[in-house]
C-alpha cells in the first residue's frame, strides 16, 4: 500500500444501530476512532446523509491532526454490489439500490470503496487478525444471524450478485425451525445466538404467571445464548441439550463450508464465539467427525472484535489506491 506514515484511510462500518468509524494507517493502526448512532428509523436518505457528514468530519479531523486522508472505505450490511458501488438491499438501514460509493466520492473528493460488513470483517481477520498466516480463510460471524466471508490471497469473494458468504442459509435441518428468510431449517435458524436463546426459551416453557421461565428476572429479559452456554457448562441438562444441538448444526455447516472452500483456517467471530472453549472444544471434535478426505482446517476465534468491520473498510479503501 503506497502511502506514508502521515496518510490515513477514512473508514466507516455502518450498522442498523450505530456506526464505528476510524482513521487508519496503512499499517492497520487506528489513529483515531469514534462512534455515532445510525438512527435507521429516520429512513435511508437520512442515514446516507449521516454517513456522508460523519465521513466529512473524519476527513476534517485527519487534516486538523496533520494527517492526510487519501481514501474512504464504507461497509454496510445486506447485499452489496462492490463492483458498481451500490448498496443493493439492507433490511437494517432500509437501503434499496443506493449508489453510496458515487455519493461519497462526490461529497469528499476521495477514492472511495463500498463493501459488505461481514466480508470486510473477514478481510481484516485474514490480513491483520487470527487468519493472517493463512492464504485461504473462512471467516464466520455468529451473532443474531450467521454470515461468512471466503478470503483467498487477501481478497474476499463477493459472488456474481454481491451475495457471497451466506453460510447461515445452508440447509442443515430440513424439518427445523423457520428461518427469517422463509426457508425451514437454515443453519442460522438453529445455531445463531438468537436461535439458541429462543430454543432454550421454547423448551423451558411458560411460568405460572404466563411468562417465560427463560426470563432472567422481574425485567423479563430473555436468557441470552451466552447464559445458555454458561448453564450448559455448569451441567444444566436443558441448556446442555440446546447447546449440543447448536454445536452439531454448526459443525454440519462448517463441514459443508470446508467441502466447498478447502480453507486452511476457519475464524469464528461474533457473540457466540465468545463462549470460548465451551464452543471450540466440542465444535472441533464434531467437525473432525464429519470430515473424510477433506483436510481439517484450523479452527480459531477472531481477535479483532467489533473493530474488524471498520479495519476491513480501511483495507478496502487503501486497496482502492492501488487499483488502476
Amino acid at each position: 500500500m503506497a502511502v506514508n506514515g502521515g496518510e490515513v484511510a477514512v473508514a466507516l462500518d455502518v450498522g442498523g444501530t450505530g456506526m464505528k468509524c476510524a482513521l487508519v494507517g496503512a499499517d492497520g493502526a487506528v489513529r483515531h476512532a469514534e462512534r455515532h448512532p445510525t438512527d435507521a428509523e429516520r429512513g435511508p436518505d437520512a442515514v446516507v446523509e449521516t454517513i456522508l457528514t460523519v465521513a466529512e468530519g473524519l476527513a476534517g479531523k485527519a487534516r486538523a491532526d496533520g494527517l492526510t486522508p487519501t481514501a474512504l472505505g464504507i461497509v454496510v450490511p445486506g447485499v452489496v454490489d462492490e463492483a458498481r458501488g451500490v448498496a443493493v438491499w439492507s433490511a437494517n438501514v432500509g437501503f434499496r439500490d443506493v449508489p453510496l460509493r458515487e455519493l461519497a466520492a462526490r461529497r469528499l473528493g476521495l477514492p472511495t470503496a463500498l463493501g459488505h460488513d461481514v466480508r470486510a470483517g473477514g478481510l481484516a481477520e485474514a490480513r491483520l487478525g487470527a487468519g493472517r498466516d493463512a492464504g485461504h480463510v473462512l471467516f464466520v460471524a455468529i451473532g443474531t444471524g450467521i454470515a461468512a466471508a471466503h478470503v483467498v490471497a487477501s481478497s474476499a469473494a463477493t459472488g456474481a450478485h454481491g451475495a457471497a458468504g451466506e453460510l447461515g442459509h445452508i440447509l442443515v435441518r430440513p424439518d427445523g425451525p423457520i428461518c427469517g428468510c422463509g426457508q425451514r431449517g437454515c443453519l442460522e435458524a438453529v445455531a445463531s445466538a438468537s436461535s439458541v436463546a429462543r430454543r432454550y426459551a421454547e423448551l423451558i416453557g411458560p411460568t405460572s404467571d404466563g411468562g417465560s421461565a427463560a426470563d432472567a428476572g422481574p425485567g423479563r429479559t430473555m436468557v441470552t445464548a451466552a447464559e445458555v452456554a454458561a448453564r450448559a457448562a455448569a451441567g444444566e441438562d436443558l441448556a446442555t441439550r440446546v447447546w449440543r444441538e447448536a454445536v452439531e448444526a454448526l459443525a454440519d455447516g462448517l463441514a459443508t463450508g470446508q467441502a466447498l472452500y478447502d480453507v486452511e483456517t476457519i475464524v469464528l467471530g461474533g457473540g457466540l464465539a465468545q463462549a470460548g472453549a465451551g464452543l471450540f472444544d466440542p465444535l472441533r471434535v464434531a467437525l473432525r467427525d464429519r470430515l473424510t478426505f477433506h483436510r481439517e482446517p484450523r479452527l480459531v476465534p477472531a481477535v479483532l472484535g467489533d473493530e474488524a468491520g471498520c479495519l476491513g473498510a480501511a483495507l478496502l479503501a487503501l486497496d482502492k489506491l492501488e487499483t488502476p
